[in-house]
């Protein structure tokens, strides 16, 4: 009977624009600098999952050499593999199938439960989970406010410190009859409940968690860890790499704000 697999697809990005010296380009190649708090939430997430269902949390990212340092820090939080995927440059679709090829290269099973960050701290789409969750066949939920699981027809869930300890220790679960319950924010300050069936791909939004303080001995330990790496090519990746070409690369300017034209308070008479 296999362990519940919980996969913390996480991306290490850096806000800041880096420009040639000399040419004043800007580059568009990924760097890394660290998780966003929307990825930071994300893990959280997948270990408190992984606690509840009784399976492992595997940390993941596709990205260079520097995104090793959110993977201790994810190892440092509890999370019981790490993998760094070196896949070829590409948009959200690529990253979807390098990060898909790596985990089978690592000798991963297809993962149950996938969580994201809702959307990177560099401007990102938000569309890897969509392109995860079509590339597995799986049921999505993005955006999420609130995330637990449970088995179907369950009254109520665990809060947020309830989570330690509920972890089963004598057998492992399977994931018939378990369901994810979230909560999803709407317009107009609404809420939308749903209850989704496994295998999954989440994302949730920054500040959905309070991401764990790690212990100074696991924070020493996973310092020493060695992060094991996949290499991807392109044809392991197919249909994903070059999908999207950058054409211009210029800085970002939000969007203008339309403001209505004022009104003329009426003229009383003399």
């Amino acid at each position: 009977m296999s362990a519940v697999l919980v996969v913390a697809a996480l991306r290490s990005a850096d806000p800041r624009a880096l420009a040639h010296p000399l040419t004043g380009t800007v580059p568009s190649a990924p760097y890394a600098a660290g998780a966003g708090p929307a990825d930071r939430c994300a893990l959280e997430h997948a270990l408190r999952l992984a606690e509840r269902l009784g399976g492992r949390c595997v940390a993941v990212t596709v990205g260079p050499q520097g995104a090793e340092e959110m993977l201790r820090e994810a190892l440092a939080a509890g999370a019981d593999e790490a993998l760094r995927i070196q896949g070829p440059d590409g948009d959200e679709t690529a990253t979807a199938h390098s990060l898909l090829a790596g985990l089978a290269a690592a000798g991963l099973p297809a993962p149950d439960v996938v969580v994201c960050g809702d959307r990177s701290v560099d401007r990102g789409t938000g569309a890897t989970p969509a392109h995860l969750a079509a590339r597995l066949g799986a049921a999505q939920a993005l955006g999420l406010l609130e995330l637990t699981a449970g088995e179907a027809g369950e009254a109520g869930e665990a809060g947020e410190g309830e989570s330690e300890g509920r972890a089963e220790t004598t057998a492992e679960k399977t994931t018939a009859g378990v369901r994810l319950r979230a909560v999803r924010r709407l317009d107009g300050g609404r809420a939308e409940r749903l209850e989704v069936p496994l295998p999954a791909v989440c994302s949730v939004e920054p500040g959905s968690a309070r991401p764990r303080r790690a212990p100074l001995g696991a924070a020493l330990a996973a310092r020493r860890a060695v992060i094991p790496v996949v290499r991807v090519t392109g044809t392991e990746a197919a249909g994903g790499a070059g999908a999207v070409r950058a054409g211009r690369v210029r800085p970002y300017r939000p969007r203008a704000k339309a403001l209505p034209a004022p009104r003329a308070a009426p003229v009383s008479g003399c």
